[in-house]
């Protein structure tokens, strides 16, 4: 094959453009696996990209699409061989490098995951680096020592992408998950993902002065910031913790030091780009075994190129609940 289709957006001033154009393996960047892409998915960082925002693709024309699970079609790397099936996730794919949302990508193999044995391509992007972020949340608070016997663990922005899986994953491991969502008509569908209890995200979201709130939750999973995070974290049991990994509200907060000096409370980052590839591995081999998901394709809605411009428009007026993939026709 050496055209391929792609989902490329073109930004003139602040005029931004979607088309579904074709392309040549001359186009791509120098790399040592070429790959067929047969999977994306879509994420809040796609959406930035798909608009021209700044902050996540630096030049235009761009195509977009942070993840990708496809079959390598060349390598120059001893570690794969043609036919393998792959993810590649996070570093620079799809923000300044050529994404998902391409049926052909060229990237270093040092950006590259095998298949996890017991794990199919589409559910991996199903997963996605949304539900990819919600696992490292989960391992990061595991990391800290939570137990599901420690109390409720309270999810925010749980009707996202991230939230939807983390939702799963920690209802699967045993704990109590209070569902924190903007969406009332969504509750029945978190119930079925594992919520114990469903709360309207202005229960959170209020700014409130007082320093410290009562202890309603042992651990947290934000995917809001703002004045969602400091209320999660005045609300903490003693010792407890807050995975912290999207800023949907806002990228700053306020709180003063009490919760951590008097609670003994916890803030962990969560970053899924950088992460060095052995550990990516790690938790895409758990989340192939131990915490392995049985309902993706409840959380899933599927487009193809042509749908990735609507479900971008989708993410922004608020109107996606759980994972969108991208199946490319190749």
């Amino acid at each position: 094959m050496t055209k391929f289709r792609a989902f490329r957006v073109e930004k003139e001033n602040d005029t931004v453009s979607h088309s579904i154009i074709e392309q040549s393996l001359s186009d791509l960047p120098a790399g040592d696996l070429l790959i067929r892409v047969k999977y994306s998915s879509v994420n809040y960082k796609d959406a930035l990209s798909a608009k021209g925002l700044p902050g996540v693709t630096r030049q235009y024309p761009h195509t977009p699409g942070i993840d990708a699970a496809g079959v390598v079609i060349e390598s120059n790397q001893a570690t794969f061989s043609k036919g393998d099936e792959v993810i590649v996730i996070g570093f620079d794919l799809g923000m300044n490098t050529p994404g998902g949302y391409g049926e052909l990508i060229r990237v270093p193999a040092a950006w590259v995951t095998p298949l996890p044995d017991g794990m199919t391509m589409r559910e991996s992007m199903v997963i996605g680096t949304a539900g990819f972020t919600a696992a490292l949340c989960i391992e990061k608070l595991e990391q800290m020592g939570a137990q599901p016997e420690d109390g409720p663990v309270v999810v925010s922005g749980a009707s996202g992408g991230v939230g939807s899986v983390a939702v799963t994953l920690l209802a699967q491991s045993g704990y109590e998950v209070v569902a924190s969502s903007g969406k009332s008509e969504k509750e029945e569908y978190l119930k079925m993902l594992g919520a114990a209890t469903v709360i309207d995200r202005q229960v959170l979201a209020e700014e409130n002065p007082r320093p410290m709130l009562a202890t309603n939750y042992a651990h947290g999973v934000d995917t809001v910031g703002g004045a969602t995070l400091s209320n999660i974290v005045k609300s903490l049991q003693y010792g407890g913790s807050v995975s912290i990994c999207g800023l949907v509200a806002s990228p700053s907060f306020e709180t003063t030091v009490l919760p951590f000096i008097l609670r003994g409370v916890n803030i962990l980052g969560i970053d899924s780009v950088e992460l060095p590839i052995a550990s990516k591995n790690k938790v895409w081999d758990r989340l192939a075994t131990d915490w392995r998901i049985s309902l993706l394709d409840a959380m899933t809605i599927e487009v193809g190129l042509d749908g990735v411009s609507a479900a971008v428009d989708s993410i922004f007026a608020g109107q996606v609940a759980g994972r969108t993939l991208v199946v490319h026709d190749t």
